[in-house]
């Protein structure tokens, strides 16, 4: 449905405990090369898998693509034999917006502002690790 974060989001249909396995990332698999032509091309719905293959989840049998980023992520995504899943790293309420970092690095990070609007938010969709490099460029 709607979100206030943006565009669409997803959303908890039933109280969801802390583990829980919410949703797998479905998509393509892709080499390399080609991922990095999709992105080139704005496509921002790329996981990366391993070092030769990434998942390109741009892809109408994808619901998990419209999670949204936050910078105080309620779930995470995490390789489990292979597959890409999105899991609950708290406890979840029903309706609540299931959000994750997406885990950008710093690369034309400017591009990417935020919008979660949490108290940790730090202006951009970046990794948590890069959110000291960005407050020392004095972007927040």
């Amino acid at each position: 449905k709607r979100s206030r974060i943006h565009g669409i989001g997803g959303f908890a249909r039933r109280d969801l405990k802390q583990g829980t396995l919410l949703i797998e990332y479905l998509g393509r698999k892709i080499t390399k090369a080609e991922s990095l032509g999709h992105c080139e091309a704005g496509n921002v719905y790329i996981f990366s898998l391993d070092d030769q293959h990434d998942l390109d989840g741009n892809v109408p049998w994808n619901p998990a693509r419209f999670i949204n980023h936050s910078c105080a992520p309620n779930s995470e995504p995490e390789d489990i034999g292979g597959r890409m899943w999105i899991v609950a790293l708290r406890d979840i309420q029903a309706g609540e917006e299931i959000t994750y970092n997406y885990g950008y690095d710093l690369e034309d990070y400017r591009r990417y502002p935020c919008r979660c609007g949490t108290s940790k938010c730090c202006g951009y969709i970046v990794a948590e690790a890069f959110r000291d490099a960005i407050q020392k460029c004095g972007d927040v």
